[in-house]
């Protein structure tokens, strides 16, 4: 923490859980979206059916969803956004 701070680096210390974060969690929550919700399978074979189909075709049905789900924007913070949650 002393070197960050030596170098100018202010540390902002995030939650254990951040799903908006992990890009993984984006891709997910996607998936469930498009194949799981209000969606009823007659067997585990079908749901995994279901599953498999939907990421070997994602690239070709899903790129302009998929483009803004993964889009890498995340919040900027601004000097003085930082010293504000660093006091609080």
């Amino acid at each position: 923490m002393k070197k960050a701070e030596e170098t100018g680096i202010t540390l902002l210390f995030l939650p254990p859980y951040s799903p908006n974060l992990n890009i993984i969690e984006r891709l997910w929550k996607f998936t469930k979206k498009q194949i799981l919700y209000a969606k009823y399978y007659d067997s585990a074979d079908i749901f995994h059916q279901t599953v498999k189909s939907f990421f070997d075709n994602i690239n070709g049905k899903c790129n302009k969803d998929l483009e803004t789900v993964l889009a890498l924007n995340f919040q900027l913070f601004d000097e003085i956004d930082i010293a504000q949650k660093l006091t609080a």
